[in-house]
Order: C-alpha cells, then structure tokens, then sequence
C-alpha cells in the first residue's frame, strides 16, 4: 500500500474518491502514478427493507482520516500538495445547516427505493417534462425525491429550509463544504445533471421543478461550476495547508475522463456496486427513451460536454450476494476459476433485480431472480451465471445506446473491482462483439479527479498530454459466433421478463 515518493519537493494532486461503500484518497504525482493511498469503510445504515443511510460526520470523518494517512504514508506534508480533486458516489442526498455545517438528517444513499410510490405518481403526471429538463426519467435513484420527501417527513427542516437555513447536496458539496470550512458551497455540472433538479440545456436551477415537487425555492443550492475549476482553498485549519480544490465530478463522469475517453463515441464501463456505462456524445444531446442524457464533465463555464449513460444497479453487488448472502464462496476471486470449472451455465440464468432494474429496463418493481435449475445445478453454474448476468446487462445497455445515438461502440474501455475478472471481461466482449480494453491503471475515477484538478490548476495542459498518459494492460477480443450469441441474449431476455414487476405480486 505504501509507495514512497523519491522527490519530495513537485507538483502532487491529493483525490478524494468517496464511493457508495468506502472513501479512498490518493496522492498522485505530476505523472499520474499513485504514489499512496488510504481508504475506509462507510457503515451503510439499513433502518427499513429498500432504506439505505449512511451517516455524513462518518463520511467526513474517513474523508479526514485518508487524507492524513495518504499524505503521511507518502512522506509529504500537506503543503507539497498543488491542488484536491474530489469524487463522489452521485445522487445521494445531504441536507446541512448553513450556519453550523452539521446535517441535518442522514444521507439518503442513491440505492434508496423509499420514495418508489411517491415517484410513480411524478412519473404519471410530470414524466416527460422532467425527462426534457432534466435529461432523467422520475425515479427513487436520483436526488430530488430524496429531498421531497425529508421536506414532507420533517415539517421542522423544512421551517429550517424556508428560511434558507438549510444547504442541498451532493456528496462533493458537502465534502467541499467541510475542506473549505464552510466558505463554499458548490458543486459542478456532472453532479448538478444528477439530482433531478437541473436544467441540462439553461445549464441551471430550474425554479419551476423545484415548485412542482414541494421543495422550498429558500432551500441553499449549491453553485454550478465547471468540473475543472478553482472552487475555492481547502481552509488551512482542516488540513495543515490552504490548498486549492481545483476539480470535482461525479464518479462515473470521473471515470470517463480518467479513461481518457475525450471523443465523441468513446465508451467505458465501470464495475463496482453498480455498473455504469457512459459514452461520449461531445457537445450533442442525445435524447433518449430508455438511458440517461447526461452530463459528463465541463472544462469551460457554460459549455459542458453531455454523455449517455446507463445505470446498472446490481453487478459488485451480486458477486457481494454470493459471499455474504448465500455464502458459496469466501472472496469475490473464487468466481473466475468456478466460472471456468464448467462448460457453460447449464441453461441456469441470473437477474440480479435485487432493489430494480436501472437501464434499459427501468423497472422499480423487479425482483431478482435464479432461473432454470435441476438437479444437474452446482455452485460452479450459479456462479457463472452470476458474471454473466453482469455481462448481460452492460450489453443491453451498449445496444440502447447505439440505437440512441446511431454510434456503434466499436471499444468499450473496462474498469473497477470486477474488471480484475479475465473471465468476465472475455464473456463481456463475446456477448457485445466488441473490444474490451482494460488500462494498467484501474483506478479511473480517481484518475479522472485528479486530471480535472490538475488542469484547473496547470500541472497538465492540455486533454492531448493526458490522452498519451493512459496505456492498456489488456485486450479482450470476441470469439463467439453470432449463433450462440443470439442464442444466449433470447434466453436472458427471457429471464430478465420473467424478473419485472414482481415486487407488485408480493402482498
């Protein structure tokens, strides 16, 4: 873990990474090589079935606890460090008091799937004009219901909100918040294009939306800049230093830029909890029926480059489900050679619906489900068809989006825990029929961070000299025929029917 750096004396970007389930900060130096990191657990808080909280002092409390051992562990002190870049797991919700800094109820996680029914009926009265603003169809993942319904559950916040008391953000709002010492408030577009309550195309606030879901127009926005930008000074009393936080985007958008995908049509996909796939779409806004419009980052005030995106939210999540849930296997790294043991997956099929469906699919009520058991079926085919599933869905998703935007993806660059997984990411390739290009550094959304911060502030110049910094470890190729590809797909799309709306069934 500990890498010490030769010259302590250079231009060093300190990121921030706060994901759904750990906060991670790096130290990088002026060649993008991680020179240490640090990184804990966030205690997820599951008060009812479907609730998801996490506690925004421990949130900050890790943040501060990484940032000091990452920095120690590098053999620096915290004046060595040019400038932060922070990133953030996007749409989970935190509501602060302006004067004192502390929250003001827990951070509603963006699995949270409390406010589905309240979201069925926006979905039926507003759905379409949301999606035009917004670029977002109505659901429990995004920010704005998770307000509405703190707003409409605890008359006094929303007193506290009236009277502009209370501060609306994201993770990177509160986290800047915090390293500023409350001196700034603000976030940038890629995670303002996430909450449901920002117009894509005014690039701003839309009053109008607030209105209509309830949410006090005195509530404290944060301000939207560019995702490379000069938000403001870590203050020196919370860091030892007053250094610059010079980037800020939401993890995915991150990890787009960290995979260099610059131009129009360039793709990744990032496999954590969730996976997300995103494609550059450049400076079009590609509207889209069944996948999210977009934006993936800005390096200029007011000219944001828009991305399509599909969001999986159970992928990490699964292979999680077999350790912990049903316990088949001890570490996530046991699949890949179970998944080998066996010819194929015996007809045994997997949808891992356990809070939903994200994209293409968007159902709310989906439920998981294990498909196409007998007696024949061992853990070796549970496994395989748990990796394929992931496979499965990021391929619906590349499909959506070359219908979207008539752009075939012809390479899909790979990242996160699960792209460690040979096995998975050769399948990925044969069920899309396209490269699969995995990067010697993985670590892209920390990556992006700290290019975004690192331009803001001069270390790098220019998207060209970041391009010839990234470098591929490995490419996947497809070998599978169109027969049995077509024939895998119609058997999962199957599974994926028998899956949808089954949470209405449930008394």
């Amino acid at each position: 873990m500990l890498i010490i750096a030769v010259e302590k004396i250079g231009n060093y970007v300190l990121t921030v990474d706060e994901g759904t389930t750990s906060v991670r900060s790096i130290v990088w130096d002026s060649e993008g090589k991680q020179v240490s990191s640090s990184q804990e657990e966030i205690t997820q808080i599951y008060q009812r079935p479907g609730w998801v909280e996490q506690d925004p002092s421990e949130i900050w409390h890790l943040t501060l606890r990484t940032i000091e051992n990452c920095i120690s562990m590098a053999g620096i002190s915290a004046e060595n460090i040019s400038c932060i870049g922070v990133t953030n797991q996007r749409e989970t919700t935190i509501l602060w008091d302006r004067r004192s800094g502390e929250h003001v109820h827990n951070a509603i996680v963006w699995q949270d799937r409390r406010t589905a029914d309240m979201v069925e009926e926006i979905k039926k009265e507003q759905g379409e004009f949301l999606r035009e603003r917004t670029g977002l169809p109505p659901d429990s993942y995004f920010s704005a219901p998770k307000v509405k319904w703190i707003i409409e559950n605890f008359p006094k916040i929303r007193e506290r909100a009236e009277r502009g008391d209370i501060c609306f953000g994201t993770v990177d709002s509160f986290l800047i918040w915090k390293l500023s010492g409350g001196r700034v408030h603000a976030t940038d577009y890629s995670n303002a294009s996430r909450t449901m309550l920002y117009d894509i195309r005014k690039l701003a606030w839309d009053k109008e939306i607030l209105e209509l879901l309830g949410i006090p127009d005195g509530i404290v926005l944060p301000e939207v800049r560019p995702s490379s930008f000069v938000y403001g000074n870590a203050d020196k009393s919370v860091l030892g230093a007053s250094i610059p936080i010079s980037g800020d985007a939401g993890d995915q958008q991150a990890a787009l830029f960290g995979q260099a995908c610059f131009e129009e049509g360039m793709a990744k996909s990032t496999y954590g909890t969730g996976s997300f796939i995103l494609m550059n779409t450049g400076e079009r806004l590609c509207r889209s029926k069944n996948l999210l419009t977009t934006i993936a980052w800005a390096l200029d005030e007011g000219r944001p480059s828009y991305a399509l995106e599909g969001s999986i939210f159970a992928t990490g999540a699964a292979v999680q489900w077999l350790r912990d849930g049903i316990h088949i296997i001890s570490d996530s790294s046991e699949t890949e050679k179970l998944a080998k043991s066996v010819q194929d997956n015996a007809g045994v099929y997997f949808v891992p619906a356990f809070v939903g469906l994200g994209a293409p699919h968007w159902d709310q009520y989906a439920r998981g489900l294990l498909v196409g058991l007998t007696r024949g079926t061992g853990v070796a085919h549970i496994c395989r068809a748990v990796l394929e599933s992931i496979a499965y869905q990021v391929r619906d998703v590349i499909e959506a989006m070359r219908l979207d935007s008539s752009t075939e993806v012809r390479q899909l660059r790979v990242d996160g825990g699960a792209s460690r997984n040979n096995f998975l990411m050769q399948f990925q390739s044969d069920i899309t029929g396209i490269e699969v290009v995995r990067p010697r550094v993985t670590e892209t959304t920390s990556v992006g961070a700290a290019y975004l911060a690192g331009l803001g502030v001069g270390i790098w110049r220019s998207l060209s000299e970041l391009k010839s910094m990234w470098k591929s470890e490995r490419t996947f190729r497809p070998s599978m025929g169109e027969e049995e590809r077509a024939r895998l797909l119609a058997c999962w799309k199957e599974a994926v029917k028998r899956s949808m709306g089954w949470a209405r069934v449930l008394p």
